[in-house]
């Protein structure tokens, strides 16, 4: 089935065009969730959530730019909605000076299994990994992260730089990363 085809037929509320498109846009989503989530199952609660309101908004998708991109931002939206709504996000929120944190940019590897990055974003304080995951992989600029999330953009930033931090931290011990010798004397840009 064509995505234009799966498209109408959503739009009809065509039951095998509905789970033709969860199962073909499913595993993907679930990946994002996953990133996002304590655990699982969160990471389903998410999903579902999600792919509800893709089914209830599919006459707002316009035709511009890609119809994944427009599912994602979705399911994005709807894991930082459940993270407010059971307040983990704001229960982990570490603010720190960012200009005081020391970052090794240039050791973090180009190459390394999509879930071993995965499993050690997993590890980082909820506020770090969210932080995370909206700027480095899903693109959203720190002004967008903190409106989205109800903080403060400066705390946005040091939440992505302690993250960047302590996501380096834990690839050097899980030997993904060469340890250097020589440290930087401090970041002195922040993206």
């Amino acid at each position: 089935m064509t995505e234009e085809a799966i498209l109408q037929g959503c739009l009809k509320n065509h039951a095998a065009a509905q789970k033709e498109l969860y199962n073909r846009y499913s595993p993907k989503m679930l990946a994002v969730c996953y990133r996002f989530a304590h655990n699982r199952e969160d990471a389903e609660d998410m999903l579902q959530e999600g792919f509800i309101k893709v089914f209830l908004q599919m006459h707002t998708f316009q035709n511009k730019g890609a119809f994944e991109g427009w599912i994602r931002r979705i399911i994005v939206h709807t894991c930082i909605n459940h993270l407010k709504k059971n307040k983990r996000f704001n229960e982990s929120v570490d603010i720190i000076q960012a200009s005081s944190v020391q970052i090794r940019e240039e050791n973090i590897p180009s190459i390394v299994q999509a879930k071993q990055i995965v499993d050690c974003i997993r590890l980082l304080p909820l506020g770090y990994r969210t932080v995370l995951n909206l700027y480095a992989i899903e693109g959203y600029a720190h002004k967008e992260i903190a409106e989205m999330l109800d903080i403060e953009e400066s705390t946005s930033r040091s939440q992505y730089t302690r993250a960047r931090q302590m996501l380096e931290e834990i690839l050097i011990r899980r030997n993904l990363m060469p340890a250097t010798k020589e440290k930087p004397d401090r970041l002195t840009a922040i993206h």
